[in-house]
Parts: structure tokens; sequence; C-alpha cells
């Protein structure tokens, strides 16, 4: 068992999938664009706020997934996102997170939310 303190630290958000394909040399494995929504960058404490414009926060992500989802399946639609992983090179190509995903006698099926929510949202 993990202390509550440390299940705190990750952060479970909602991504929409912007593209998908295919990682050549690997029957399971798709390349994922993901939309994490956007953010402001944030001034120090104390200082004026820069009125720096929203970055987009779009990131790659490498999954296991491919021999059960059809990579077109799965742009435009939203799944749940492990967000502050340390990056990771899988076949070459690194991995900015994590999607969730149970398993059945089929193989992986993805958690996604029973609605449509923004892009980015926290899970609670």
């Amino acid at each position: 068992m993990i202390p509550f303190d440390d299940f705190k630290k990750v952060e479970l958000r909602v991504g929409k999938i912007l593209s998908a394909e295919r990682v050549v040399g690997s029957e399971k494995l798709l390349k994922l664009s993901v939309d994490f929504g956007s953010f402001s960058p944030e001034a120090p404490a104390g200082a004026a706020s820069s009125g720096t414009a929203a970055i987009e926060d779009i990131r790659q992500v490498i999954a296991g997934i491919g021999k059960v989802y059809d990579p077109a399946t799965l742009i435009g639609r939203e799944a749940v996102f492990v967000a502050n992983l340390e990056p990771r090179t899988i076949m070459g190509l690194e991995s900015q997170g994590m999607i969730l995903a149970t398993d059945d006698e089929k193989g992986p099926v993805l958690l996604m939310p029973d609605r449509e929510v923004l892009p980015g949202a926290e899970l609670h």
C-alpha cells in the first residue's frame, strides 16, 4: 500500500486525442498527439502579470493499445492520462504521459469520460 500523500502526487487529467498513428516496427504501439488544454505562464509571487498569451499543452504519448484500437477511431476522443510522468523513450520516440486502461479478454480498455469535458480537466 502507498501513503495517500504519494497518491496525491499523481496528476490524472483528461486529454483529447488529436491524432493517432501506428509506430513503425511495432504491432501494439500507437503514437498519439494529445491536447491537455492550455495554461497561462504564471509570474513569480508578488510580480506583475506577464500578460503572456495562453500556451497550448499538446503532448506526444506512446501507448501499447494498437492491437485493439484502430488509430482512426481514437481521433477526437477523450481519455484519462497520467500527465506528470517524466518523459520516457519508447522505440526511439519520447512519450510525455501515459494513457490509462484496464484489460479484458480482448485486451486494453481505455478509461474515458462518459460525456465531453474540457481537455486538461483534472480528476479528483
